[in-house]
This record gives structure tokens, sequence and C-alpha cells, in this order.
């Protein structure tokens, strides 16, 4: 069978990085290059950890575009130095110099060339804003009926946001990170009939980035992923973590794992509520990722980063 072909958006924070190191380990799927989006993180450092991460794993012919857009609320800088902790561990500059190439050609292009030129449709696996896309649809609307899903770690549906409100003043709470980002990107592509597969803050709740987990992480660091997934994870233990991003990209190899339901929903694009995702009747219908195994989680995660 041929493996379907997916385009990776990510937004620089910790587990954007993992959600991608895991992708690039799956034999399900063909990857064909990653974006980074400047969000969650200092760019300059979130493409250099990147590049190296690809090459760590052996993905260095996979290209790696910068987006170039912006958002419209900025993500606290606190948040944002991870990055420029993780591109300075001793782990990721073993080599004299970074092999994965980074293309002159700005992400949102790079983006809509990919699509454009595609034989068959392609799966976008966004951990990040959907600044990116919506950008890229402006640019070339007919990229859009050569995506085949979009694959979407973002919203709250019927729990609480996580954009806090001592950080961020200025709204009431309800929103999650990355749709709050960017909520007219957000609006944008609920117009479009892109099938989206969303995973909320509903869903990665249950699962926790726990110290039990990097026990067992650190049981088998004498592979280079989980030494580097357990440095990553001990820089943010001390705060509530989740597997946010990691918990959306398994999907892409285990669908079996989640239970899935269809909702319709709406986004409040301005105003305290902007970035809410919520369940409208006769909104945009899209797939909600409802429950996980946690268990068959727990491990995938920890055989594919025996590596």
């Amino acid at each position: 069978m041929k493996k379907p072909l997916v385009l990776m958006d990510h937004d620089g924070a910790v587990d954007d990085y993992l959600a991608m190191l895991l992708l690039m380990t799956m034999e399900e799927v063909e990857p064909l290059g990653v974006v980074v989006t400047p969000a969650d993180c200092y760019i300059q450092p979130a493409l250099s950890i990147t590049r190296k991460m690809l090459d760590l794993v052996g993905r260095s012919h996979l290209p790696v575009a910068e987006s170039t857009v912006r958002g419209i609320n900025p993500f606290p800088p606190l948040y944002r130095r991870d990055s420029l902790v993780i591109d300075h561990l001793p782990i990721l500059n073993q080599a004299d110099e970074i092999q994965t190439p980074l293309l002159e050609e700005p992400g949102q292009n790079f983006m809509v060339r990919v699509l454009r030129d595609a034989s068959e449709p392609i799966t976008l696996m966004m951990t990040g804003p959907l600044t990116t896309l919506a950008v890229a649809l402006d640019i070339d609307p007919s990229i859009e009926a050569k995506i085949e899903q979009l694959v979407w770690m973002g919203g709250a549906l019927e729990v609480p946001g996580n954009v806090a409100t001592d950080l961020e003043p200025g709204q009431d709470g309800t929103a999650e990170w990355n749709a709050y980002w960017d909520p007219i990107a957000v609006g944008r592509v609920w117009q479009t009939s892109i099938p989206i597969v969303m995973c909320p803050l509903d869903i990665t709740n249950m699962v926790p980035v726990t110290p039990e987990f990097i026990r067992r992480l650190s049981r088998q660091r004498q592979f280079p992923l989980s030494d580097l997934a357990g440095q990553c994870y001990a820089l943010v233990i001390p705060q509530d973590y989740y597997f946010w991003d990691v918990l959306a990209t398994a999907y892409l190899a285990h669908p079996e794992f989640y239970q899935v339901v269809e909702c319709e929903t709406s986004v409040v694009t301005r105003g305290l509520s902007q970035g809410r995702t919520q369940v409208t009747a006769g909104g945009r219908p899209v797939k909600v990722l409802q429950k996980v195994d946690t268990e068959r989680f727990y491990a995938y995660i920890l055989h594919q980063w025996a590596k």
C-alpha cells in the first residue's frame, strides 16, 4: 500500500519537537518536509533544532522552511525561551555542521508549492496555530482541493482553555493557545471544506507528562531518541505539561487508539473570548478526538523512541 504523504507545520515548543520526532519514526507515513511557524518559540533556534533533529533521525533529505506569518496574540517569552535551551543540548550538537537544508522560500509559499505540485492529496499535520495554512489558502485557494485532511492540535470544546488570565489579561480563559495566537486564521480555515481532525484540550488533558513516564523513558536512555526526549521533558516537568502535540501526531499511525466523534463547531474570532472553539448546533463539522487508550499510547511512544 502507498504511504500517506504528510507535511508538518509546528511552532517550536517542546511538544512540537517531540511530535516531529515521533512522526519521523513512523513507518506508516511519508513525510514531505517541515514548516516552522514563529509562535511558541524564537524562530532561529527553532529552525536550528528542527534541522538538527532531522539529522539525528536520518531524515536530512527533508526540507525545512521558515514561515514568516505573525499572529495577533504573541506567546509569552517565558514559554518561547525553551527553544533557546534545547538548541544547545549536547546530543544535538555533536556534528560540525547541519545537513538538513533550510529553504530560502517562506514556509507559507513552500506549503503552497508542495500542495500545488502534489500528485495525490496530502495530510497536513499541524501542531501550532493555523496561520501559515490560512495565508497559504489566500495565496492559492486551489490548494484546498489537495488537502486530504488537516490533523490539528488546537482548541478546547467542553473544558476551559489554557491561556492563563494572569499572563494574558484581556481575555476570559476559554481559548486554547494555538487558536488564541491567531483566531482569525482559525476562522479562515473553518470556512473551508477541508476535512479536519481536531485534537483539543479535552483529550490532551487525559495524558499528562508525569515523573513516572520520564522515569520509564530514562530506563531506555541508551537510545538517542529516548535520551533526547527525556532531556526535553525534564525542562517542563515543574509545570503542568501534557502530550498535546505528540498525542495528535500519534493519531496518524494508530487511529484505533482513539475514540472519534463528529461535532458541529464554531470559532470566536474577536472580543474577550477570541480563540474559543465551541460545539455549536449547525456549525462547521469536524472530527474530534474524544478519548484515547492511554496505556497503548504511552507504550507506543516509548517503543518509537527506543531507537
